[in-house]
This record gives C-alpha cells, structure tokens and sequence, in this order.
C-alpha cells in the first residue's frame, strides 16, 4: 500500500513537472516590444509654426536630456491633417524600454525637468503660455508588438 502510494505521487510530480515545462515551451510569434507615451495633440488653427517652435526648443532639449540619462530610448512628433475642427493633428511619442523602466524613472524624470525646463511655478506658466497654440486631447500609453517570437 505505501509502495503504491510513492508511485502514485511520484507519477502526479512527473505530469505536474512536464506541465510546466510544457507551458514554458510555447512559442508565439510576437512579443511585448518597448512602451510608448503618446500625447494626441491639436494645434490651434494659424498656430502650427509656434507650436513646431516649441517643439524644436524646450520639448527637444528636455527629450534629449531625458534620453541622454537613459530614462526614454527615443521621441517623436507626427503631424497629420485634421479630419475636423475637433480633430488632432499632431502626435508626440515617447519610447520606454519597458512599463517597469517608465514607472520606476518618473521621479527622476521630474527632477529632471526641474533642472531643464525650471521650477514648478515656470513649468505652470508653460503649460498656460502653450494653451493660446494648441490643446492637449489626451494621453495614451500603448505597447509596441513586436511581431517575432521571443528570442
């Protein structure tokens, strides 16, 4: 009876561990790929070279200063036509390794921006100063699919 017992917890260890090990072994054709904030933005009509001004200014200068301290891997801004008056037409991405690197950087990443773009109070007036040449729509975070299997 106690040999049987053994055996048949020995057999319940075995289908357990090659359950497991079976699991592990799928193979899909895609991973999980770096993360992206993407800003949708709508530039105030007359307001697109003002905006751009910014952008290749401040935004710029605090993008590469985050980049250069290994926060973001890389930025973008796209700029498409609006379909309607209520419409985007202007994208900003930021790139992440990973949603654990984006989360664990933000308080450097602000203490960054103190040093860049300047205190609290300067970063408010910004903010305000930029409501004249465009609206923020909205904040996406979004994940990039790399379509390859995991190596």
């Amino acid at each position: 009876m106690k040999r049987n017992l053994v055996l048949v917890f020995s057999l319940f260890v075995l289908m357990m561990t090659l359950s497991i090990v079976t699991s592990a072994q799928v193979n899909r054709p895609y991973h999980d790929g770096s993360v992206w904030v993407v800003g949708v933005i709508s530039m105030k009509p007359g307001m697109d070279g003002a905006y751009k001004n910014y952008l290749a200014s401040d935004w710029k200068k605090q993008q590469e200063a985050l980049k250069k301290e290994g926060i973001i891997l890389s930025y973008m801004a796209i700029q498409t036509e609006a379909h309607s008056t209520t419409d985007w037409n202007m994208l900003l991405l930021t790139e992440y390794k990973d949603l654990a690197s984006y989360e664990a950087n933000l308080g450097k990443a602000d203490n960054l921006a103190q040093t860049v773009v300047g205190d609290d109070a300067k970063q408010m007036q910004g903010y305000r100063d930029r409501l004249l040449i465009r609206e923020v729509l909205g904040n996406r975070l979004a994940r990039q699919i790399v379509l390859e299997p995991k190596r």
